[in-house]
């Protein structure tokens, strides 16, 4: 009967499930296990001795290498860049000096951080409390430690483990883990930094502060009895040994996140999310080679903040951040979306899309959360409204932003991609609707005329945040947010101009903020422009001299300059003779862009241009007519773009209805033959009112004779 062979010095017969190598003196193989050699550092072998081996024939031999970017351990002096985590990487780190993060870091007692302060400061830059105290958080003894957290979590369970000196993960027992942290001679830098366990014992123990389970989203909106169940990203343990590193990043959704210390000590290094620093982000992300630079190199300025002990830190959203542990330490985390930071958080996950980057701390469903949020922001408009009270300045923000994302999840050719994180028993195409009116209810109070297309487009831009508009642009920027309260100013008057039509035109150019092109025209139809016409000839005023100050901005007569035909037409003429627009029989002059590249982007896909073009009804006042910001069509997702709109439903062009065009538009036939009965009572009135300025101004010219 043939023997079985048997290998290694354990001797035992071949088992295809353990890691083997063979000695390149005895060609003898042995199990990795039993000699000390990792599988994921053999290929870095190029010689093999065994144990017995290396008493005639000396030690192994490693592979040379040009590079040791990748695997770098400090260890070769052949060197062309530092691996981040690497040894030698943080030796370099501990030596440099960076600005210090008192610069940004709010200090707040536990008292004191609450809504009430939130909403009035916002959360838009990193705060620190000293002590526990007064967070509403409860945390272990300072007993607890390693061993404990494999008791109330159990030995067994999987855990992801972090290889700081590769930067790469891999997964282990907690077990396992756990004699590694408590062994005498650690060969490798390993952290864990994902343990979830809110589904465990410890979670008993663990109660994260109280005003993050104020603001989850998560905590506060998820439905109980939801088929998805809630996003496990509440409670992390993090246990890191000495020099363990976490490499740049944003927390996953643009969560928001809080860290405390129980045991040991944790530096932060903290970056800004303005516009260029989140560009560079992911163009830094998206290299083959980010792991070899040092991403605080590439920005103005990174502030280093170090936790201590008993200490407790809230990062806001988008922050980029890394984390050094100088010396053995056991913390403990949790991750937060919220209605303070809508913008940021989706703009960062924005970003996540397009970087593709697989994490270790992915937010689930951040889809899904963002439609329960949006119906609860519905029923929380309706309540307020019902009760005459209107919602604070950042929900209006938020459900804004919130909006224009589920306009861009449900268009068509988008549809595929967004419908699995569609929430059950969810009418998409309602909720779209009717949280756009109660926004518009809530706007009307604060301001007629807002139009935010551009805005909710910027965000889905890849790449870039600045949406042009003719001569000036829309920026969206995290330094500076948008406050409602600002826009809340009224139109004022100016002096000296024709009352009526013509303080309808400035208003249009002061509330828009935008500043037209000396070439363009007003975008009005034939049948506005007749009417402009008529009222400015009442008041013995060419079109020329007074519509060329609110549209020319005030350029010389070398410019394009409106003129009138006999029909009362308008058409344009430049300088020299030649005519513009199409020549002199043109009813419309031919509007003229800013000679720019059309940049392509995913803007294309968001179709805005329909929904936002039809306007259904108008507000007026005595002095200003606001076009209606209600679409017919506010979710054309659901419906077939095959019908044409009906002509009786069209409405001529108006002036003050286009505050900030997302792109340049293609010239397209004047709409005429429709009016709108408010417009026609405010075009009245103030034709009326000019002309009894223009009695008093004779009466007096006479009387001065």
């Amino acid at each position: 009967m043939a023997t079985v062979p048997v290998y290694c010095i354990c001797r035992l017969p071949y088992d295809v499930t353990q890691f083997m190598i063979e000695c390149d003196a005895c060609k003898d193989w042995f199990h990795g296990s039993c000699v000390g050699v990792d599988e994921d550092d053999a290929p870095d072998i190029d010689i093999y001795h065994c144990p017995n081996c290396e008493k005639t024939h000396g030690k192994s031999t490693l592979k040379k290498k040009k590079n040791w970017t990748k695997h770098d351990t400090g260890q070769s002096t052949d060197i062309k860049a530092v691996q981040n985590g690497s040894q030698v990487f943080i030796k370099e780190l501990r030596s440099r000096t960076f600005p210090s993060a008192d610069d940004v870091v709010v200090k707040l007692s536990g008292s004191q951080l609450t809504m009430d302060y939130l909403e009035e400061n916002g959360f838009n830059e990193p705060i620190l409390a000293q002590k526990k105290d007064g967070l509403g958080m409860s945390m272990p003894a300072p007993t607890f430690y390693i061993s404990d957290v494999e008791n109330y979590v159990g030995p067994d369970v999987g855990v992801d483990v972090v290889d700081v000196t590769k930067q790469t993960d891999s997964k282990m027992k907690l077990k396992e883990f756990v004699d590694y942290y408590y062994s005498t001679n650690r060969k490798k830098v390993l952290n864990v930094i994902n343990l979830e366990f809110s589904d465990t014992r410890m979670n008993s123990i663990v109660e994260s502060p109280q005003i993050v389970r104020r603001l989850s989203w998560v905590e506060n909106y998820w439905p109980d009895d939801a088929l998805l169940g809630k996003p496990k990203v509440t409670k992390y343990c993090l246990i890191c040994v000495k020099d363990s590193y976490t490499d740049f990043h944003i927390e996953c959704g643009g969560a928001s996140v809080w860290y405390h210390i129980l045991k040991g000590e944790k530096i932060f290094f903290l970056i800004k999310p303005t516009s260029a620093n989140l560009s560079l982000y992911e163009r830094w992300r998206s290299s083959s080679n980010h792991s070899e630079m040092f991403f605080a190199d590439q920005v103005d300025k990174c502030y280093k903040c170090t936790l201590k002990q008993g200490q407790t830190l809230f990062i806001p959203s988008g922050w980029i951040n890394a984390i050094l542990t100088p010396v053995d330490c056991l913390a403990f985390s949790g991750h937060f979306v919220h209605n303070l930071s809508v913008e940021m958080q989706m703009r960062a996950y924005e970003i996540e899309k397009r970087l593709k980057v697989k994490t270790l701390t992915p937010f689930p469903n951040f889809e899904t959360a963002c439609w329960y949020v949006g119906r609860h922001l519905l029923e929380r408009f309706k309540g307020l409204h019902k009760a005459n009270k209107q919602p604070a300045p950042y929900l209006i923000h938020g459900a804004k932003i919130i909006n224009g994302a589920f306009r861009a999840w449900t268009k068509k050719q988008a549809l595929l991609e967004h419908e699995d994180e569609l929430p059950e028993n969810m009418k998409p195409s309602q909720l779209i609707k009717d949280l756009a009116k109660e926004i518009r209810l809530s706007e009307q109070h604060h301001t007629p005329l807002i139009i935010d297309v551009c805005y909710y487009s910027a965000l889905f831009l890849p790449n870039q945040s600045v949406v042009s508009s003719d001569e000036e642009t829309l920026h969206i920027d995290t330094e500076a947010k948008p406050e409602v309260k600002g826009r809340n100013s009224k139109v004022k008057k100016k002096g000296g101009s024709a009352a009526g039509i013509l303080d309808l035109l400035q208003a249009s150019k002061q509330v828009g903020g935008i500043d037209y092109s000396t070439n363009s025209q007003p975008p009005a139809s034939p049948s506005t422009q007749e009417a402009i016409q008529g009222m400015l000839s009442m008041a013995n005023l060419s079109s020329s001299d007074s519509l060329q100050q609110p549209w020319s901005n005030s350029q010389s007569k070398n410019n394009s300059q409106l003129k009138t035909n006999s029909h009362g037409n308008q058409v344009s003429k430049k300088a020299g003779g030649g005519t513009g627009g199409g020549g002199n029989n043109s009813k419309r002059p031919t509007k003229r862009f800013p000679k720019k590249p059309r940049k392509s982007s995913s803007i294309d896909s968001l179709d805005y241009d329909d929904d936002q073009d039809h306007m259904d009804a108008c507000f007026k006042d005595s002095d200003y007519v606001y076009p209606s910001l209600e679409s017919e069509e506010d979710n054309p997702v659901f419906k077939s773009r095959s019908k044409k709109r009906k002509s009786n439903d069209d409405t001529p062009y108006s002036p003050t209805a286009r505050v900030g065009p997302s792109v340049p538009r293609h010239e397209r036939p004047a709409r005429d033959g429709a009016r709108v009965a408010s417009i026609e009572t405010g075009l009245a009135a103030a034709a009326a009112k000019l002309s009894h300025q223009v009695n008093e101004d004779t009466q007096l010219a006479n009387m001065d004779v």
